[in-house]
């Protein structure tokens, strides 16, 4: 793993540094290959919105400085990267400083090749999101205890990603991915009113979608719609499409989705 700080190496994290004290910032993974950002405009709008409503004021130009840094010493970039925005160093308290915050980026190198669909086995987890404060619903903040938690259920389940649902008893999204589940020969995907991430795989498959002419509702789906699943899968920058093929008890129509990879041509992202 390789990481800057600001388009500089670094060896050390400040021990005053809020996004360690507070979970102060955001920040967003994506896949790079061959130099090129997947779904970078994306990602860039959404470090942008963030950078906006938690008035971080990161010099968002700094990513391209880093990549420059990177590129010069590994001549091809290919693996994971993960681009946080933190606060930076402050003083105890909750009041802001008055500096800009820091912009790290983190590179992790491995193969990259062209995305396949995987298939694997979940369920729905007993721990319910809370209510997200409205101004930060779909953001990604540094805050992920709660996915913390999710995660270690999912875990204990044998599950690689499982359904959340909401203290109202409505779906979420996955632990670390967003979903869209067919009910009624018709394609959802929960619109995230009150809590979730707005993720770029998500806005991506959406735009697909509309472009193919393929109908898709967001909408908020109930508990009780659960058990009328026909088929479900979830997605995040890393993976456009985990297929469920067994959600607890029962075996769900996997070719549905398998027919949505390909027509969606999600082995390619831009």
């Amino acid at each position: 793993m390789l990481y800057l700080k600001n388009a500089q190496q670094v060896s050390q994290i400040d021990v005053l540094d809020r996004g360690f004290h507070y979970g102060d910032g955001c920040f967003t993974t994506a896949r790079i290959r061959h130099n090129r950002i997947e779904l970078y405009d994306r990602h860039l709008a959404r470090l942008h919105i963030s950078n906006q409503k938690l008035s971080l004021n990161a010099n968002l130009d700094l990513i391209a400085e880093s990549l420059q840094i990177l590129r010069a010493s590994e001549h091809e970039l290919n693996g994971t990267l993960k681009i946080v925005l933190s606060r930076g160093i402050g003083q105890r308290g909750y009041s802001l400083p008055d500096h800009p915050a820091d912009l790290w980026l983190f590179y992790y190198p491995q193969t990259v090749q062209d995305f396949k669909f995987e298939q694997i086995q979940s369920g729905i987890l007993q721990q319910a999101l809370g209510l997200t404060m409205p101004s930060l619903v779909g953001l990604k903040t540094l805050n992920r205890l709660e996915q913390v938690l999710l995660k270690q259920e999912a875990d204990q389940s044998g599950w690689p990603e499982a359904l959340v649902t909401d203290v109202q008893g409505g779906v979420v999204e996955g632990v670390s991915s967003n979903c869209f589940i067919r009910i009624n020969n018709t394609w959802i995907t929960p619109e995230l009113r009150y809590n979730g991430v707005f993720g770029v795989m998500r806005a991506e498959i959406l735009q697909r979608m509309q472009d193919q002419g393929i109908s898709c509702q967001q909408r908020c789906i109930d508990m009780d719609e659960i058990n009328h699943i026909q088929s479900l899968f979830f997605c995040n920058a890393l993976s456009p499409m985990k297929i469920v093929t067994q959600f607890e008890q029962r075996t769900l129509d996997g070719d549905a989705c398998i027919e949505l990879f390909n027509r969606l041509r999600l082995n390619q992202m831009s």
